[in-house]
């Protein structure tokens, strides 16, 4: 530790809880924030800075790279619901309306955390009455208050990177429940299966396959250029894999020739 290093707040008298809150906001809306520039601005070392950025990264908020910070996902690091969000929008938009001519009304549904599941849920009105169930915050507050839809929250312990609960409990809720429709996406596909970053999210996401008589894949293409730390399951666990039309021709021959049901959405 620094002698000369200020360890409660910076130099306009904000302490590490709003410091740190700042860092994420600034690199989730700018991508990417040099580590100079950041103590700068917060009046703070450098150093500061740098334990900052560990406890976020740890938090699984942003990942370390040289020279400072990026929201971008890589192997180890999911990224940022916000920065998930704004990212192949228009790819999840033509999965979302591909995925909607299987939704018939009376039917329940599972959503899982993803934002390509989330383009789907603000679609969701217009094939009420539905039942939806979901772990996923964003799609809670979006579908709340929904004329048609009876709306099940699944508890468990919040992981807030992923504004999402996951665990043990949640694991243990989905198991009472049975449901007509899963709707997962993920966050990379290697060989032929999906892995993600978290063993609490494989452990989610099974338990919500399990539940469904009727599983259906969510994926961009980019996925295909990411990699993951833990297996879920083959492509071939899904019945239906949904993919956007930016997709490499490559890519897709890969899927058919696995004997995966694949359907290429469309843009507006």
């Amino acid at each position: 530790m620094q002698a000369n290093e200020p360890q409660t707040g910076d130099a306009g008298g904000r302490g590490p809880i709003d410091r740190r809150e700042r860092i994420k906001n600034r690199v989730v809306d700018e991508g990417f924030v040099r580590i100079e520039q950041l103590a700068s601005e917060l009046g703070v070392t450098p150093m500061t800075i740098r334990r900052d950025l560990d406890y976020l990264q740890g938090k699984g908020w942003l990942r370390k790279v040289r020279g400072g910070a990026t929201a971008q996902p890589s192997t180890a690091f999911h990224g940022d619901v916000r920065h998930r969000t704004q990212a192949m929008a228009k790819q999840k938009s033509a999965l979302a309306r591909a995925a909607l001519q299987f939704v018939k009304p009376g039917q329940s549904l599972v959503l899982d955390d993803s934002t390509s599941a989330l383009a789907l849920a603000g679609l969701l009105p217009q094939r009420a009455p539905l039942t939806v169930i979901t772990n996923f915050v964003p799609v809670v507050q979006l579908l709340a208050g929904s004329a048609g839809i009876e709306l099940i929250a699944l508890g468990g312990l919040y992981y807030p990177a992923y504004d999402a609960f996951l665990g043990i409990r949640t694991v243990d809720a989905v198991s009472t429940l049975h449901a007509d429709v899963l709707f997962a996406s993920t966050t990379a596909i290697t060989r032929g299966h999906c892995y993600h970053q978290s063993q609490e999210t494989v452990a989610v996401k099974r338990a919500l396959m399990d539940a469904c008589d009727r599983r259906v894949l969510l994926v961009d293409h980019s996925k295909f250029q990411r990699r993951g730390l833990y297996q879920l399951a083959p492509l071939t666990a899904f019945d239906l894999v949904i993919v956007d039309p930016d997709i490499p021709e490559s890519d897709l021959d890969s899927l058919q020739s696995q004997g995966v049901d694949v359907l290429v959405g469309r843009h507006d």
